[in-house]
């Protein structure tokens, strides 16, 4: 992706013959929908770009990498379209899009991030059990300063994550900066489970189960701390769905199935008028709940809080969240890029859609913002986490 080259006509012809290809293939899903489709102003479509192509091949003083001006032109595509919720994803971030739904990837184990711009590398903010890293003795704080003797400053977060990440099996030389002493560690790549649920006992027997995400295995890893919890004597349960951008519908109505009693949980309508209803049947569990939520409550997360209030078996506790109500499916391109697209909406067990309204907790609770940076960032503990403590004190009245 780095090399630059001057554009050429057949390049972009290609581009454009997706294009009407992609407009012919909006307007199935358009028609559905009302308004005026991507196909219906093709020839509008493509004679501006062939007339911008023009400009640029005659006056354009600089030189262009097509890679770069074909990943543009179809993210620009999707972005006209007006919907936050459709994306394009680059043939090069595809395999990440599909690790993070899979919850799963080959790699050692850590989660990174730039703590401050003068740093010499980038921060070890999360590691995972009886991962790699975790193995070799890498621990939240730690820097990766160097992989394979190259500087992760100069190669940047992304290439920094692409060169530790690899084929199974295979090593990566890492330099750790750890309590101000650099050492070199060979650790050897494996298949990472991504921890996505989480639960611990608060006092009081108040059981708190931490969400991070509804991607695969997401319904059994809850199911099974709910068990857990249950069998450590549990009387209520938190459950924490806040900064969850929400997943797969099929892991959220299976974990719904099995917390609600009988009857209806998702409505949904696709884009060629078809609605379905997802039902639940009469096994439940029999215990006093709490929701945790905010604004980055997203999707199948604050349509979990919502299906609880609404059945009356929780109460929510936390800020507004943000008022999703699509669903989107992802189809992969010919060149390995993909769209992410809405194709459908959906609405609540009361029938209710959430669009840009999202749920209102019956227990509001607002956070400065530097504390609700903190608490994204994992640096309050629960005791100290105020909305958390409020939700485990409803429990106990």
């Amino acid at each position: 992706m780095e090399k630059v080259k001057k554009i050429l006509i057949p390049v972009i012809s290609a581009l454009l013959a997706a294009v009407l290809t992609f407009c012919v293939t909006c307007a199935v899903f358009a028609k559905k929908f009302g308004g005026t489709t991507a196909a219906e102003n093709t020839d509008y479509d493509a004679a501006k770009l062939s007339e911008i192509q023009g400009l640029i091949d005659k006056y354009f003083i600089g030189d262009v990498d097509p890679d770069i001006m074909s990943d543009a032109l179809a993210a620009g595509m999707i972005e006209g379209l007006g919907d936050r919720w459709s994306y394009y994803i680059s043939a090069e971030d595809y395999d990440a899009y599909v690790e993070s739904v899979e919850n799963a990837y080959v790699g050692i184990g850590v989660t990174i991030s730039l703590v401050n711009e003068a740093d010499k590398g980038f921060t070890v903010t999360d590691v995972t059990p009886d991962s790699p890293a975790y193995e070799a003795g890498i621990v939240v704080g730690d820097m990766i300063t160097g992989v394979e003797g190259e500087s992760t400053v100069e190669l940047g977060m992304t290439e920094t994550k692409n060169r530790v990440r690899g084929e199974e099996g295979t090593d990566v030389r890492l330099t750790i900066l750890h309590d101000g002493e650099e050492k070199e560690l060979t650790i050897t790549r494996k298949t990472v489970k991504t921890v996505n649920v989480t639960s611990e006992m608060m006092d009081g027997d108040i059981a708190y189960i931490k969400i991070r995400n509804f991607e695969k295995n997401c319904a059994d890893d809850t199911i099974k701390c709910i068990e857990d919890v249950q069998a450590q004597g549990a009387r209520g349960i938190v459950f924490d769905v806040r900064f969850n951008p929400g997943g797969l519908k099929s892991e959220l109505v299976t974990l719904l199935d099995y917390i609600l009693p009988e009857g209806p949980l998702f409505r949904s309508e696709s884009y060629d008028g078809r609605e379905d209803v997802d039902y639940s049947d009469a096994a439940c569990i029999d215990l006093p709940m709490t929701v945790l939520v905010n604004g980055d409550s997203y999707s199948a997360a604050e349509f979990f809080a919502a299906a609880l209030q609404e059945y009356g078996v929780a109460k929510v506790v936390g800020t507004q969240t943000c008022g999703k109500g699509y669903y989107q499916t992802c189809m992969q391109l010919s060149d390995g890029s993909a769209i992410n697209i809405s194709i459908g909406k959906y609405f609540t067990p009361n029938g209710v859609s959430l669009v840009d309204v999202g749920i209102t907790p019956d227990e509001v609770m607002e956070l400065s913002d530097e504390d609700y940076a903190n608490l994204y960032y994992g640096k309050i503990p629960l005791e100290d986490d105020v909305q958390a403590q409020k939700a485990a004190d409803l429990l106990r009245q």
